[in-house]
């Protein structure tokens, strides 16, 4: 009976024992007191605000957690000094040029600090270093843009109401191409006209179109011209002697105005000198009466028996010599 008394208080002292180890393992993976014997380094960063973050918020890298915020402190006069320690099996995968970010476990979580970036030439990051910043929108940043935009939707909104309640009274072009039917009509009228000037557009395409293949015909006056090269040859002689002749015209021309004009010359006598004139007028008509005279004369000696067989002779001549 004794023994057994004494057997029943070491039981329940190794199931209390026991218990207690359950307990205390609970309480290390609960509360992930665990990571206090992990080795950490400590790394400082700066932020202009922290947005709700808080003494034992998790630090992430790549999607792990490494480690945890143990201070908070204002530094300067508007910055904040957060202070982290991350676990020294993480250091080497950490350089000295990564950012630090402000972000949140999930939708509505926690906030939390997420370590990023670093370039593979820079070393690795060290005890007491601190690390650089991005600045990222907050959850107020977006509600103070939303709010712009809304400001600013709403001023689109009472122009649009201004411009359209200008359109319901006929002004403005477009208004009064809703009210107006004269400028509608108008506006129809040089429709149809642009559309004809278009048609004709099209059909003198088509002409250039006809005339251009009628280059490449052989056979054809403009490829002719195009292709042989002695019509082009002829045709460039042509407007050059053209050319030449228009050019001795002008200079004759100007050479009898330049005559013309002065009163020394037979030219100028006959263009300025009037009793000159007259004379040569004179004689003209001396010399047309003369010239009758003789056909007179003429038609006297051919009635003279003496020489009218002379005269049919010649006559009889030129008879023969057209007939042969």
């Amino acid at each position: 009976m004794s023994k057994t008394a004494n057997k029943r208080p070491v039981i329940v002292g190794i199931f209390v024992f026991a218990g207690l180890l359950f307990l205390l393992a609970g309480v290390l993976v609960i509360g992930n007191l665990s990571q206090t014997f992990v080795r950490k380094i400590k790394v400082v960063t700066l932020f202009d605000d922290v947005s709700g973050l808080q003494v034992g918020n998790n630090v992430w890298f790549s999607g792990v957690k490494i480690g945890s915020i143990i201070d908070l402190e204002f530094y300067a006069q508007t910055k904040v000094k957060v202070v982290m320690k991350i676990e020294e099996k993480a250091q080497q995968y950490i350089r000295k040029d990564a950012f630090v970010k402000l972000s949140t476990d999930g939708l509505i979580g926690n906030r939390i600090l997420i370590i990023y970036g670093g370039s593979s030439k820079s070393p690795q990051v060290r005890e007491g270093d601190t690390l650089n910043v991005e600045k990222t929108f907050t959850s107020e940043d977006m509600i103070n843009t939303l709010q712009e935009n809304n400001k600013n939707f709403l001023a689109i909104t009472n122009d649009f109401k201004v411009i359209s309640a200008r359109m319901a009274k006929g002004e403005g072009t477009v208004g009064k191409l809703l009210s107006d039917n004269s400028v509608y009509t108008q506006l129809e009228a040089t429709t149809l006209s642009l559309q004809q000037a278009s048609d004709k557009a099209q059909k003198l395409i088509s002409s250039l179109t006809t005339f251009s293949e009628g280059l490449n015909k052989k056979g054809t006056l403009a490829n002719e011209l195009t292709t042989d090269t002695v019509v082009f040859n002829s045709l460039k002689i042509s407007v050059l002697q053209l050319q030449q002749i228009s050019d001795t015209a002008a200079v004759f021309v100007n050479h009898l105005k330049k005559a013309a004009g002065n009163p020394n010359t037979a030219i100028g006598v006959l263009m300025h000198d009037e009793e000159s004139g007259a004379r040569i007028k004179e004689t003209i008509k001396n010399l047309e009466a003369g010239s009758q005279k003789l056909d007179e004369d003429l038609k006297a000696i051919q009635s003279n028996f003496l020489l009218r067989g002379y005269f049919k002779k010649l006559e009889k001549d030129k008879k023969n010599d057209q007939e042969n």
